[in-house]
């Protein structure tokens, strides 16, 4: 009787320190998601003066949340992290790039044609890499952004939702909500289906219990919207 208890103390503890993580987690990226929905216009910074800023609050939160397994000493594979099976996650990930890219643009269609307001026909011109410097600072942005957000809200939150919430499903619609968020200057339909592709993300994450398809397929997603789709408009 007393160890049961015993267990149900420490569950009750890990549950609100797994509550704890996640509201000061979220106090840190909802403010500035919100934000995102006011990200346009005339007097936006440069491209470069963005990128620089999202690598760096990235790679910021990214160090928190190892901070925080290795303060409760979880390992890295408990958010995803490992790299059995390297060779054939990858390679996973690069053959599911073009029907997740269809999907994508099937989605926004979709939502545009309920109702929601149209995403914008081009990139706004903080995200849009102009010269060769910027083209490659913007490889390198895509590159970071893949793996730390990966880590954030397929590893991270999804390991923590379900924790709080012992249900996979809600982990993942509440992880690619939050997912959904910094894409605020994009559109109701664009926020839509990034919600959606959070979805997809996540449901390849719970299947292979790796990051390592999700990152290369939201790499592949961002370098073909971020650098080719420029570069083409550009020639």
């Amino acid at each position: 009787m007393d160890d049961d208890l015993d267990k149900q103390d420490i569950v009750t503890g890990q549950r609100r320190r797994d509550l704890f993580e996640v509201c000061v987690f979220l106090s840190l990226i909802v403010p500035s998601m919100v934000f995102s929905f006011f990200g346009s216009g005339n007097g936006s910074p440069s491209f470069t003066i963005v990128a620089l800023s999202v690598i760096i609050r990235e790679l910021a939160l990214t160090g928190l949340i190892l901070f925080f397994l290795w303060r409760n000493g979880e390992p890295l594979a408990s958010i995803g992290w490992t790299f059995d099976g390297l060779k054939k996650e990858a390679a996973l990930g690069v053959g599911l790039f073009i029907p997740v890219l269809i999907c994508d643009s099937l989605v926004v269609e979709a939502f545009q044609k309920l109702g929601l307001s149209p995403h914008m026909s081009r990139l706004p011109q903080f995200l849009t890499a102009k010269g060769p410097p910027e083209v490659l600072l913007a490889c390198l942005l895509v590159t970071i952004v893949a793996v730390t957000e990966e880590t954030i809200f397929r590893g991270y939150m999804m390991l923590r939702f379900n924790s709080l919430t012992a249900n996979v499903a809600v982990s993942v619609l509440m992880s690619s909500a939050v997912f959904s968020l910094g894409h605020g200057y994009e559109g109701a339909a664009r926020i839509a289906a990034i919600g959606v592709l959070g979805i997809i993300l996540a449901s390849v994450y719970d299947w292979r219990k790796s990051l390592i398809a999700p990152v290369v397929i939201h790499f592949l997603v961002d370098f073909f919207l971020l650098v080719l789709m420029p570069l083409v408009r550009v020639r």
